[in-house]
């Protein structure tokens, strides 16, 4: 597997000066997983997991063993840094939904970049900060009562954040039923219902948004 650096990926990072982030580089270690292989696990020692490429589902399991998706990390997005400051979550999953090559920071690295490059931590806050406004949006959808006004608001924020009526929807079917709290199979109708009202036309993961006042309005 080719190495390459990962730090230029991550908004953590690639912020410093290119001769800082080499340094940073030499630090972490490159390992490729398969699909459906699991990247984190609960009894793994703390580290800083950074996607290089592929895609990372990172879930929890609810009391009767569901998995409650959190999100799916892209590359260039990062997970583990709560349980570096000693947060750690005992019940937190992290799975390749594709192949997917991480780089990974131990916490010892980890607490040593942070007292070299004390801009790091106020960077951390501002990332995770936006992480949380994430999560919050999540539990809106929950929140909901109807599937077609889950899905309506979620690709709304798509189109909001990609500044187009033209999005792409960055995870598959089952992962997004889940994202959205119901079934693939409930999904799918829920999607023609809005193609059928003419309002949203999808070819595979390609959705255009046709008429958005409608979609608010739901």
């Amino acid at each position: 597997m080719a190495q390459h650096r990962c730090v230029t990926l991550v908004p953590l990072f690639n912020h410093l000066a290119e001769a800082e982030q080499e340094k940073i580089n030499q630090l972490v270690t490159h390992q490729k997983f398969a699909k459906g292989e699991q990247i984190i696990t609960p009894e793994q020692d703390p580290r800083l997991v950074i996607v290089a490429r592929g895609q990372l589902k990172l879930y929890q399991l609810s009391a009767d063993g569901k998995e409650q998706l959190l999100r799916v990390a892209e590359p260039g997005d990062y997970e583990g840094e709560n349980a570096l400051f000693g947060a750690r979550n005992a019940n937190l999953f992290g799975e390749a939904l594709q192949s997917t090559e991480v780089c990974l920071l131990q916490h010892r690295d980890f607490q040593q970049l942070l007292l070299a490059y004390p801009q790091l931590s106020l960077k951390l806050l501002a990332i995770n900060a936006e992480k949380m406004a994430g999560l919050e949006a999540q539990q809106r959808f929950f929140r909901m009562e109807k599937i077609e006004e889950r899905l309506a608001t979620y690709l709304l924020d798509l189109a909001k954040a990609a500044e187009s009526d033209h999005v792409t929807l960055p995870m598959k079917m089952k992962e997004l039923a889940t994202f959205l709290g119901t079934t693939p199979e409930t999904l799918s109708r829920k999607f023609k219902l809005l193609e059928t009202a003419g309002w949203i036309t999808r070819h595979g993961k390609h959705v255009t948004l046709v008429d958005k006042t409608e979609l608010e309005e739901i």
